[in-house]
């Protein structure tokens, strides 16, 4: 177990330290114990209404929008074209961009 506290990464190895000697007795145990001190600092998965959070903020260039909706939309589950679309519009500041949108209808990004 001494390996585990040279190679363990960030807090863990201080974690590990901190427990009572004797009270890990084989791995499964110690893997049980780690995977429920760790999983919590775990990211929840991203799921597809997430896309609709996403908001072009006053002052923002639509470059800046259009690049952080990008950034979101590859790591998004989501796959539904129309539904992405759908989602990038209703973040879009009111405007002569948004005013083109409503008038061509666009269902896709292509």
């Amino acid at each position: 177990m001494q390996d585990v506290c040279e190679h363990a990464p960030g807090n863990s190895a201080a974690w590990f330290v901190s427990l009572p000697t004797g009270h890990i007795t084989n791995f499964q145990q110690f893997s049980r114990l780690f995977i429920e001190q760790y999983i919590v600092n775990k990211a929840p998965p991203r799921v597809s209404y997430d896309l609709f959070d996403i908001r072009q903020y006053q002052g923002e260039s639509l470059r800046d929008y259009l690049n952080c909706f990008g950034a979101q939309m590859v790591r998004s589950p989501a796959k539904d074209e129309e539904m992405l679309v759908y989602a990038f519009k209703r973040g879009v500041l009111s405007g002569p961009f948004c005013e083109a949108l409503i008038r061509a209808q666009p269902a896709t990004f292509a």
